[in-house]
């Protein structure tokens, strides 16, 4: 098994930044995707950013604003948001894979951007 729990969401104006984390803890062989999924009220969740082997991937809508990135060491994954907007206003729930088949998630932290 593995917990995630998230920390770093808040209220915040447009235009300013947060910075979310993840710390995994439990069994981490065998996990090789970490990333970030957002909900937005009355939406589907979705795929915010992750990290696979050291590579990265990002939805279209924060390219350039968002940065992800993974502690090994300390089994944490962060997501760096610059440049927020209220459409990133949002749950984030941090995502683990196992061997690519076995999700694991978090609790969610709330996001929201004020106009």
């Amino acid at each position: 098994q593995v917990q995630l729990v998230e920390s770093g969401g808040g209220l915040v104006q447009a235009g300013g930044s947060l910075k979310l984390s993840c710390a995994a803890s439990g069994n981490m062989f065998g996990i090789t995707t970490m990333g970030w999924y957002r909900q937005a009220p009355g939406k589907q969740r979705e795929l915010v950013a992750v990290i696979i082997s050291g590579n990265t991937n990002y939805a279209d809508s924060v390219k350039g604003r968002f940065t992800i990135s993974r502690d090994n060491a300390r089994n944490t994954v962060n997501l760096q948001m610059n440049s927020l907007k209220p459409d990133d206003t949002a749950v984030y729930y941090c995502n683990a894979k196992k061997w690519s088949t076995v999700d694991y998630w978090g609790k969610g932290t709330l996001v929201t951007v004020s106009s």
